[in-house]
């Protein structure tokens, strides 16, 4: 099945105690059916120093249900995501409010 998310997308967080704020999708897990979102869901982690990395306590975005988060269209507003096919054969995502084009 075609993801419906991506990443590079920003996306709006619809439950959850980070309800209504935004951010741009930067990993998708499809197996797990959850996506990592910059700035969203953050945890704090203990982390065990190495020779790499200095430990202490570190927040880091942990992962959130696909579900739970909506594709921002260009009005600014949460839309849902459909598929298109063109004449051409090519398979486009559009947004189902406006029906516009999502690029990429």
């Amino acid at each position: 099945m075609a993801a419906k998310i991506r990443k590079g997308d920003k996306v709006v967080v619809l439950t959850g105690r980070d309800k209504g704020r935004t951010g741009e999708v930067f990993e998708v897990r499809p197996d797990a059916g959850t996506a990592l979102v910059r700035g969203i869901n953050m945890v704090k982690r203990h982390q065990k120093q190495t020779q790499a990395q200095e430990g202490g306590i570190i927040s880091k975005e942990s992962p959130i249900q696909l579900s739970n988060i909506a594709y921002v269209g260009k009005d600014g507003k949460p839309t849902r995501v459909g598929f298109k096919i063109l004449a051409d054969g090519k398979k486009v995502r559009i947004a189902k409010s406006s029906g516009a084009e999502i690029d990429g």
